[in-house]
């Protein structure tokens, strides 16, 4: 094949549904829509669309057509992030990402550094999902917990964020605090939907108490937060966002293993750019600030 245009013409089809939408997209007249799949079609022998009063609607072929135009042009987009990345200013876009948990700590960093430079555009994306650096989804990643091991990325400690086990003044009022190990049985605990958690905190939560002791169960950390503020039972916290609540109280020694390391993580291509050094560093200033 020997003209992508055609092919990403025929993806806004099949996407957008009719010749108009896909020319608004793409910011060329209907004519020159219809000239590519008429085009298309020719060179390949098959129909890759149904025409009817209401648009265009792939055929088999066409769906197929659909895949390959999709893949192309994610990766496209994605090229342009990385070529967009390797400029010489702290201009264009930054790509950060990070858990949604992490946000209340990191959004305040990447507003002062967006203040500091004008001419950047920050997106901060925040998502389960580990994101393909080597891709160009980010420029920068905050991951906690074990080191990243993807290949060709360059990994960097930032911080060890602590945890610490709270409960409300209300729920201490009706239950009183565990004194002994053997006593956290005998409480009502706030933690995750699974049975199996990767965070090393809740690992020693399910491996400590029974399983039906953990009466309010969550998947997102913030509503996991709520709850333990709201009285519904005991529950792990970050030290750093529990100090400033009040009406919370550490009601456990904290130990190592709840810990969190959490690590910078950029990809070999890009983490030399000024943009992302100058990030890293900034953050890296920054960082000791989230332990005070």
């Amino acid at each position: 094949m020997d003209n992508w245009d055609e092919i990403r013409t025929a993806y806004q089809v099949a996407k957008q549904g009719t010749v108009s939408g896909a020319a608004d997209v793409l910011g060329v007249h209907h004519a020159t829509v219809i000239r590519h799949i008429d085009a298309l079609e020719a060179r390949l022998g098959v129909k890759l669309f149904q025409r009817h009063a209401r648009g265009y609607t792939p055929t088999e072929a066409g769906e197929d057509m659909m895949r390959v135009g999709k893949a192309t042009d994610e990766q496209f987009g994605q090229l342009e992030g990385r070529i967009k990345g390797r400029g010489a200013d702290v201009t264009g876009e930054l790509v950060v990402t990070s858990l949604a948990s992490m946000s209340a700590l990191l959004t305040p960093v990447l507003a002062e550094f967006q203040a500091q430079h004008p001419g950047l555009i920050i997106r901060y994306l925040t998502d389960d999902r580990v994101f393909r650096l080597q891709y160009g989804e980010a420029h920068v990643a905050i991951r906690a917990g074990a080191a990243p091991e993807e290949p060709d990325n360059v990994v960097q400690h930032l911080t060890t964020l602590e945890m610490g086990m709270y409960a409300d003044a209300e729920y201490i009022a009706k239950h009183g605090v565990p004194e002994t190990l053997g006593d956290l049985k005998d409480h009502m605990f706030v933690g995750p939907d699974v049975e199996a958690p990767r965070a090393p905190f809740y690992k020693w939560l399910v491996n400590t108490v029974p399983r039906e002791r953990i009466a309010f169960r969550g998947s997102d950390p913030r509503a996991l937060e709520h709850a333990v503020r709201a009285g519904a039972g005991i529950g792990f916290l970050p030290r750093w966002a529990a100090s400033n609540v009040e009406g919370l109280q550490e009601v456990w020694p904290a130990q190592d293993e709840w810990h969190g390391r959490v690590w910078l993580v950029s990809h070999v291509d890009l983490h030399r750019t000024v943009k992302v050094q100058s990030f890293l560093s900034f953050l890296k200033e920054r960082a000791p600030e989230w332990t005070q």
